[in-house]
């Protein structure tokens, strides 16, 4: 039940309940009063939406292109698909068997355009049809009006006019009809005949780098999900082989019976299409995987598709890949996370906070380098830390000794100072201040140690000078 304009009414009715007279949008007093024992419950839009996601994630396993139509509704594109059931008819007797072993019984309709299979779907008199080609104009004639999912106003209007079927209103003239019942209405008709396109808006869109396998009998095993892993990802990698691809992303996910798909995902530090070394990326986190009562499908799919130069590798070239870096890195981010392993990139930036960002492992190309006459510390703390104890023979002098973490550190060499003021630029001008400018320092304690500490702003009578350790070269 649901509340429209504050009455009570029926939101959806089973067979049984329209057996007995009854039908959505009818007022709950006199579906009681029809039937005095019917059980009613309140309407949950979120969990029709979360079931309705979870049927089209489902659907994945005829056709790789679904959309949902809600609140009960979904559209396949199972154009280029239909022959591996063996034909159309085949796919939707298919379809319906499979959903009514799980208590979800549905009706069909293939047509050449969305807006013809919705009309026979809901309007049509069988629970399975299938239009032949540019054949859908015959089967549409004898519906009603409201199956070309017109505004309920303008189909309540025909039927008063007495159009009660869709032939009368197609053989009307095409201006006054667009006068007396909207533009929507053209529109409808010419998407239903195929005279005009119809977006959907997929789920997944159509991905043209995709591969999926279905199982004969539901898998389970932790050793079948491996095997399965590496024969997708075989099937796709020899696709991206033949048009001279690579991939950084891989996206398989495993579907159960119960309509629930499991999706995982890998990424790659360069591009690549070795099926072994994909499924071993996803072997160890295919033990996370609940299988439930068994996967029927596995698919996947590849992501940030970049063409591939071909290389010259030696005879154990199974060898030389293991131990190369870039399974390392793999190995590595997948476990840890994308945001755990990268490389510094220098930045063009005098600010030292600014002049470095994270950057992919194994990225190449020249980014701008650091100037080698004002090198930086190999190790650059995120935040400045102060430091106690500082001598200096005058303000302008480097430090002769400082405390840092409670313990004390006598220069024996420093070099400097490099004068870094704030990018007064980049902001606005009234803001820009003298306390903002750093002196900095490379010193080098008895030890050997080296560090990168600056004083914070210029001098001033009768201040005291502020020291911070920015950073350590080794």
């Amino acid at each position: 039940m649901e509340t429209v304009k504050g009455a009570r009414r029926l939101a959806a009715v089973d067979r049984a309940g329209r057996a007995l007279g009854l039908f959505a949008g009818q007022k709950a007093t006199d579906a009681l009063a029809l039937v005095p024992n019917l059980v009613m419950a309140d309407a949950d839009p979120a969990a029709d939406a979360a079931a309705l996601t979870a049927l089209v994630d489902w659907s994945v396993r005829f056709s790789p292109a679904v959309a949902a139509d809600p609140p009960d509704g979904l559209f396949l594109d199972i154009g280029g698909v239909a022959h591996l059931w063996g034909g159309e008819a085949e796919l939707v007797a298919d379809y319906r068997a499979r959903l009514a072993r799980s208590g979800l019984f549905v009706r069909c309709a293939v047509a050449d355009t969305p807006g013809a299979a919705w009309a026979l779907a809901h309007y049509g008199m069988k629970a399975e049809i299938v239009a032949p080609p540019n054949g859908q104009a015959d089967l549409l004639a004898a519906l009603p009006p409201a199956a070309l999912r017109l505004e309920p106003e303008a189909a309540a209007q025909m039927e008063r006019l007495g159009l009660r079927r869709l032939s009368q209103v197609l053989g009307l003239p095409r201006a006054p009809l667009a006068r007396r019942f909207g533009q929507q209405t053209l529109t409808r008709i010419d998407q239903a005949m195929g005279r005009a396109e119809e977006a959907l808006t997929f789920r997944r869109p159509p991905h043209p780098w995709f591969a999926r396998l279905a199982f004969f009998e539901p898998i389970s095993v932790l050793e079948d999900l491996q095997r399965v892993a590496f024969d997708v990802a075989a099937r796709l990698c020899e696709r991206l082989e033949r048009e001279g691809r690579g991939a950084r992303r891989f996206r398989i996910a495993f579907h159960r019976l119960d309509g629930r798909a499991l999706p995982l995902e890998v990424g790659l530090a360069v591009a690549a299409r070795d099926p072994a070394r994909i499924a071993a990326l996803f072997k160890p986190k295919l033990e996370t995987i609940d299988p439930g009562f068994g996967i029927e499908v596995v698919t996947l799919e590849a992501g940030e598709v970049e063409p591939v130069r071909g290389r010259q590798v030696r005879l154990d070239a199974e060898a030389e890949a293991a131990q190369g870096l870039a399974p390392l890195v793999d190995r590595l981010t997948n476990r840890l996370g994308e945001g755990r392993v990268w490389k510094a990139v220098p930045v063009e930036s005098h600010v030292p906070e600014l002049s470095v960002r994270p950057g992919a492992p194994l990225a190449t190309g020249a980014p701008q380098a650091w100037t080698p006459e004002a090198p930086r510390p190999l190790r650059l703390f995120r935040r400045p830390e102060p430091l106690d104890l500082v001598m200096a023979l005058t303000p302008d002098d480097p430090p002769r000794q400082f405390q840092w973490r409670k313990r004390l550190h006598r220069i024996a060499r420093a070099e400097g100072p490099e004068r870094i003021a704030e990018e007064w630029w980049r902001g606005e001008i009234d803001a820009t201040s003298t306390a903002h400018i750093r002196d900095y320092y490379r010193v080098e304690d008895q030890d050997g140690a080296r560090f990168w500490v600056f004083r914070e702003g210029l001098y001033q009578d009768g201040a005291e000078a502020r020291w911070w350790l920015h950073g350590v070269f080794g």
